[in-house]
């Protein structure tokens, strides 16, 4: 029964993506086409509106026909009308559908930092290209001993897609992990958290610079699978029974939106021992969560 129900699932999510897909990528060709910047800002509220579409489909398709719970706790004061940074821990796939179950039609809608390998996706690719979402390539730190002129690529492709976001309500989410939890990657790092991999806090303070004064708050989402992390799959097939969520409302400090994290060497360091406090603080929540 749970197999038929993520065929089930897969027929529903995949046409609706397909069919929505035809209008946005004909949209965002036009706006490519024609640079007149209100016509290409009427262009991307018209792909956004498209994409809010199928944001609204997906959660309402595992309500459906799954039977998750889930524990939610904490702050939801959100809105569409004001923009947020989202930070959260990240373990799976499964995390973007918990998200837009958690936040349905209470905030507008996301936008990613991507890997730049996601380009290539079949269809959702495209929809991330026509959506503007940035795509960030990952160096090896031995590649950047070789290539220093690479330094920085990342920071100047969030500072480009914080421009375009401009004047548009955006809920702008990071994993400041930069990759999903497993134990191996934990003793890799030789993490300081017990439930997190250690936080990278240079994308989080390029998007508070250049967003500062649009930013209404930053929500911090903690997630956790008490059954275990699931596969992406697993979770299709209505095999994850319940799933705890808590958010956190925070105020963005002032001090944090006004420094050069890349040049100044102490606001880079006030900044990441920020960070590192909530990364704590979300690492005794995860205790805290396992014992309710």
């Amino acid at each position: 029964m749970n197999f038929l129900r993520g065929v089930l699932t897969q027929l529903i999510i995949i046409p609706t993506t397909v069919i929505l897909i035809v209008p946005m990528m004909i949209t965002a060709l036009i706006k490519v086409l024609v640079p007149v910047r209100p016509f290409r800002r009427f262009c991307t509220r018209i792909v956004i509106g498209i994409a809010e579409i199928w944001a609204w489909v997906v959660p309402r398709t595992f309500r459906a026909l799954h039977h998750t719970r889930y524990e939610i706790s904490g702050d939801l004061d959100v809105d569409c009308q004001h923009s947020y940074m989202l930070i959260c821990n990240h373990q799976t796939w499964v995390d973007i559908p918990v998200l837009l179950e958690v936040f349905d039609g209470r905030m507008p809608f996301y936008r990613f930092f991507l890997k730049k390998e996601l380009i290539w996706l079949p269809l959702l690719g495209m929809a991330f290209w026509a959506l503007e979402y940035p795509f960030m390539k990952r160096y090896s730190r031995a590649y950047l001993e070789k290539h220093p002129e690479k330094r920085g690529e990342d920071l100047k492709a969030t500072k480009i897609a914080c421009d375009r976001m401009r004047g548009l309500p955006a809920t702008i989410i990071n994993y400041p992990e930069g990759t999903r939890f497993t134990r191996a990657k934990h003793e890799k790092q030789g993490s300081p958290h017990r439930n997190l991999l250690r936080p990278r806090a240079g994308g989080i303070s390029f998007v508070l610079t250049s967003m500062n004064d649009q930013l209404d708050s930053l929500i911090d989402v903690t997630i956790r699978y008490p059954d275990g992390i699931p596969g992406f799959w697993h979770f299709l097939a209505n095999g994850v029974s319940r799933i705890q969520v808590h958010v956190r409302k925070l105020p963005i400090p002032v001090e944090m939106t006004q420094g050069d994290y890349q040049n100044d060497p102490e606001f880079r360091e006030r900044f990441q021992e920020w960070v590192n406090r909530l990364w704590e603080e979300k690492d005794q929540l995860l205790e805290e969560m396992k014992k309710s």
